[in-house]
């Protein structure tokens, strides 16, 4: 039987590949999937229906490639996780 931080791995996984590849790389996600995904996939996302997809890959976009890979989408997890803690339930 799977842990919930083992379903909640499989999750982040799903989600990512649910966006990423539209437009090319598999692996990587481009200013209009990260976009897509943050609107769809968070609850305040359908607030940032007019931001700008640029700035949005900027602060995410580590390595300025103009793309997003697993790595920098967990790292951007993880920020808004410190962000929000203490989680409320």
């Amino acid at each position: 039987m799977a842990s919930m931080l083992d379903e909640a791995i499989c999750a982040l996984i799903s989600i990512f590949h649910k966006y990423s590849g539209k437009e090319g790389d598999r692996n990587t996600l481009s200013k209009k999937e990260l976009k897509e995904l943050i609107q769809d996939e968070f609850c305040l996302g359908s607030k940032m229906e007019d931001a700008d997809p640029a700035a949005l890959m900027d602060d995410q976009d580590q390595g300025k490639d103009q793309e997003v890979n697993f790595q920098e989408f967990i790292s951007f997890l993880g920020a808004l996780a410190i962000y929000f803690l203490p989680c409320p339930h």
